[in-house]
């Protein structure tokens, strides 16, 4: 273990043996930190917060820290990130509230300069955030997605895997998964097709998408007659069946 001497670590917090922290950061007393995870200067990690395994923090970063809810009545809330992450300069993240106590990070997610990670978000694995990006509490960041720089995404809200939101768009409807979305406020542009050839979409699947994005959001129908056409017209393929599920729970209505 590498700890700067003018670090400050909390009696209690659980560090891996070769976790390296620096100069003038603070580690609080309900923090576990795995393997390999380096803590760059000058940050703060509160809470009850797990930190897995070679996770990059660096200079600024705030993570743990208590909810900006006026709900919250300091109770015993957590947040969770899992292993690979990279939390860039003074990026801040809060625990959970009242409501569902956790805040959770997956694996191998980029979080560029200030982004904000609210309380009782679930951000999923192999995510982008570009600097700014802010999460209001409860959203729902699914895999592989990409939030563009200085978004800002209302509460509750659900971002579908594999979509791509671009920079200052103001979110607040569910993002379509697969999709690619811009605006103020945001709007379904298409498919995110660079996104579904990198992760190796079969032509078949990125096919079938196109038609479905057809139907269901440049044909002006409503989406139960756009989902009742696509499942006359379309093969329930895992991805469209997909998509029709991720319509159909929206709870703050979809992207058009």
């Amino acid at each position: 273990m590498t700890v700067h001497k003018t670090a400050i670590i909390s009696k209690g917090a659980k560090l891996a043996e070769d976790v390296s922290i620096g100069p003038n950061s603070f580690i609080g007393q309900n923090v576990s930190i795995g393997q390999g995870s380096v803590i760059g200067q000058n940050c703060v990690i509160d809470g009850h917060t797990t930190i897995g395994k070679k996770c990059k923090i660096f200079t600024g970063a705030v993570i743990g820290s208590i909810p900006q809810d006026l709900k919250f009545d300091n109770e015993v809330t957590y947040l969770e990130i899992g292993d690979n992450n990279i939390f860039r300069e003074y990026v801040t993240v809060n625990v959970g509230t009242i409501d569902s106590k956790k805040t959770v990070i997956g694996h191998n997610n980029l979080l560029m300069a200030y982004a904000h990670i609210a309380h009782d978000c679930v951000v999923g694995n192999n995510c982008i955030i570009a600097n700014c990006g802010t999460l209001a509490g409860h959203v729902t960041i699914e895999d592989k997605a990409v939030i563009g720089g200085l978004v800002a995404i209302h509460q509750f809200v659900r971002v579908g895997k594999l979509s791509i939101i671009g920079g200052c768009s103001k979110v607040v409807q569910d993002i379509p998964p697969f999709s690619t979305c811009d605006g103020h406020p945001t709007k379904v542009y298409g498919l995110n097709l660079i996104g579904l050839q990198r992760n190796q979409i079969s032509p078949e699947d990125i096919n079938a998408l196109k038609k479905a994005f057809k139907i269901l959001f440049f044909s002006k129908l409503s989406f139960p007659h756009a989902i009742e056409k696509i499942t006359s017209q379309l093969s329930t393929t895992q991805t469209i069946a997909y998509l029709i599920d991720f319509i159909k729970t929206a709870e703050r209505g979809v992207c058009r």
